[in-house]
Formats: C-alpha cells, structure tokens, sequence
C-alpha cells in the first residue's frame, strides 16, 4: 500500500500553504503528515483535520476524496452535473473535463456541495477563467479549499447533531486514503448507510 503523501511533515505542508495556516492550527513539532492529522483528528475541533487533509492530498486525489464524502452524506441527493463533472476530471483530467466542471460550477448554487466539488476540479490548474476571457490562474489553494467547502457544506445540510460525526468519518477516510486506502468514507453508527458502496475508484491502488 503506498501513501499519497508529497511532504515529509506537517509542517512542510503549512509552509507551502501560507493560508492553512488561517484555518488550521500548525503544529509546534515535527510531526508526520498523518500523525498530524490524527492529533487534529482527536482535537476538539475535528474539522481541522478535514481542511488539513484537503491540503495534504494531490488536487486529484483531494477531488476524488472530497466527492466519496459528499456522495455518502447527500446519498441520492448528490448526484446532479456538478458531482458528475468533478468525477469526470477525476477520472480524466483533461483539459475539456476541467473547463466543464469551471462552467458548472460559475454557474452552480454556490451553498450546494456538488457545486463546490465542481470548482474543485476546476481549480485543480488552468485558468479560472471562461476561454473568452484574459486567463487568470487559480490559487495554489483554491483547489483544497473548494474540496473543504464541498466537504463542510454536505455534513451540515442535514441533521445537526449529524455533523461532527460526518466530519469525523471524513477525516477517517482521508487519513486512509492519504496512506494509500481507499477513500470510502463509512457511515456514522448511528446512521443507515442510504448509498452503496462507492463507483470503481479511479485512484485505487492495490497491496503490494
């Protein structure tokens, strides 16, 4: 099982992404990545670790993480053209898909998650702008923090008292995924699992 992890710490992750720093907690050692993860994981504030692992990951992979923990809180709900548009660029980032999913998601709901997954994708590189327009490139972060916001916005649309729980099985799921798992997140307990278990994963890697 290989991990999908480019930085040797925590700490190499807050350096490269000056404004982590804004919404997570940096650590005061040097922790590995997963380590970290695990200490926000267990914090008070388990979000932390969610903005944290959407830093973490690659941009395709973090999209691809992102949209497991939407589709398994909305269930039926989530699956519209945003989601599948981001699922697209996912399974391939091209060119075509990216500007698909930025058309959908300019034009989306912006308090829907699906909508968030879609600017995600397309935020993963290029311009974020339409073609007839002067390119603008998008900020080294913007793809983490849509993959975030998507994340965020699913778990509190529903049940309150659902949303910690959400946010923990998220992070639960990246940290596996980080370490080269499979980004299935696994319902709370106390909640009926309402989706079957995630599409063929574009990004799996087998034991080796």
């Amino acid at each position: 099982m290989s991990s999908r992890i480019r930085f040797a710490t925590a700490r190499n992750v807050f350096e490269t992404f000056a404004d982590l720093r804004r919404v997570a907690p940096p650590p005061d050692d040097e922790a590995a990545p997963l380590d970290y993860a695990r200490r926000l994981l267990g914090s008070p504030r388990p979000a932390h670790a969610v903005v944290f692992l959407a830093y973490l990951l690659p941009r395709r992979e973090a999209v691809w993480w992102a949209r497991q923990c939407v589709g398994a809180i909305l269930g039926p709900r989530a699956d519209d053209a945003a989601l599948r548009a981001a699922e697209a660029w996912v399974r391939a980032p091209e060119e075509e898909n990216r500007r698909a999913a930025l058309a959908i998601g300019n034009a989306g709901d912006q308090s829907l998650a699906t909508t968030w997954l879609a600017l995600a994708a397309a935020w993963s590189g290029g311009s974020m702008c339409a073609p007839d327009v002067k390119p603008m490139a998008a900020p080294a972060s913007a793809c983490a923090k849509a993959a975030n916001a998507a994340i965020v916005l699913a778990a509190c649309s529903g049940d309150p008292l659902a949303i910690t729980r959400w946010i923990v099985a998220c992070a639960e799921a990246g940290i596996r995924f980080a370490d080269g798992g499979e980004a299935r997140v696994i319902a709370p307990r106390s909640f009926d699992a309402k989706t079957p278990a995630s599409r063929d994963a574009p990004l799996a890697r087998s034991r080796e």
